[in-house]
C-alpha cells in the first residue's frame, strides 16, 4: 500500500540545501543555469547529480526515447519505457527538488540551432555518444558562445580502472572528462560504474565553475 508523502515547501528545501552547502554556495548553486546535451548515461546522471545539489535552472536537451537497452547505465526505470528522454528525467528530477526551473528541448542539436537552443546557458553539459555529434557541439559553442563554459566526456567504456577517469582543461573554457581512449566496441560495451564515474566527475567540474572558477572571471 502506497503512503502519502507530504510535498516539502520551498522553504524547507532551501533550508536544508543552506544546512548541508552553506546559504553562500548554494544561492550560487540556485542562481546558476546550466544545459546538458544528451540525456543518456552520461547526461541523465549528470543532471541528477545536478539537481540533488540544488542547481536551479537545468535545460534538457535530446530527441530520444527510452529504450530497453538503456537500463544498463542510464538513470531511467522501466515505466519510462517509451517515453522521451526529456520528459522521464525531468519527472525524475522534480521528484528529487520541485521547485527546480527545468526547461526541455525535445530535438537534436544540430549546427543549424546550436545558437537559439544554447543562448540562456551558462554551461554546456556534452554528453553524446557519437564523436562526431561532440565535435559539432564543441565547434557551436565556440563560434557562437566563445564566453560559455562546455564540459564534454570521452572515454568510459568497459570495466577498466577507476582512477583513469579524470577530468581536465584543455582550452581556456573547455574541459574534458574520462580516460580519452576506451570507447564502446565489441565485448567492451558501456557499463554503469564507470559512464557514473565520468558522469561524476562532469558534474563536479560544473559545480567548481559554478562557485569557483566563473566567480574569478574564468581564470
Amino acid at each position: 500500500m502506497e503512503r502519502d508523502t507530504k510535498v516539502p515547501s520551498r522553504e524547507e528545501i532551501r533550508d536544508i540545501l543552506e544546512l548541508r552547502h552553506g546559504k553562500e554556495i548554494q544561492q550560487k548553486l540556485s542562481d546558476a543555469r546550466v544545459a546538458v546535451a544528451g540525456l543518456g548515461g552520461l547526461g541523465s546522471n549528470v543532471a541528477v547529480q545536478l539537481a540533488r545539489t540544488g542547481v536551479g535552472h537545468l535545460h534538457l536537451i535530446d530527441y530520444d526515447c527510452v529504450d530497453l537497452s538503456n537500463l544498463n547505465r542510464q538513470h531511467y526505470f522501466i515505466r519510462h519505457l517509451g517515453k522521451p528522454k526529456t520528459d522521464a528525467l525531468r519527472e525524475q528530477l522534480l521528484e528529487i527538488h520541485p521547485y527546480l526551473d527545468i526547461q526541455t528541448d525535445t530535438v537534436k542539436v544540430t549546427q543549424d540551432n546550436v545558437a537559439e537552443l544554447f543562448a540562456e546557458d551558462e554551461i554546456v553539459c556534452e554528453a553524446f555518444d557519437v564523436p562526431e555529434n561532440k565535435a559539432m557541439l564543441v565547434n557551436g559553442i565556440m563560434e557562437h558562445f566563445p564566453e560559455k563554459y562546455l564540459v564534454c566526456g570521452s572515454g568510459m567504456a568497459g570495466f577498466g580502472d577507476s582512477n583513469a577517469i579524470h577530468t581536465r582543461r584543455v582550452m581556456k573554457r573547455i574541459y574534458l572528462c574520462g580516460d580519452e581512449m576506451t570507447e564502446a566496441v565489441e565485448g567492451r560495451g558501456l557499463m554503469a560504474p564507470r559512464v557514473a564515474l565520468c558522469a561524476a566527475h562532469e558534474a563536479n567540474m560544473i559545480l567548481e565553475l559554478i562557485l569557483n572558477i566563473m566567480q574569478q572571471g574564468g581564470n
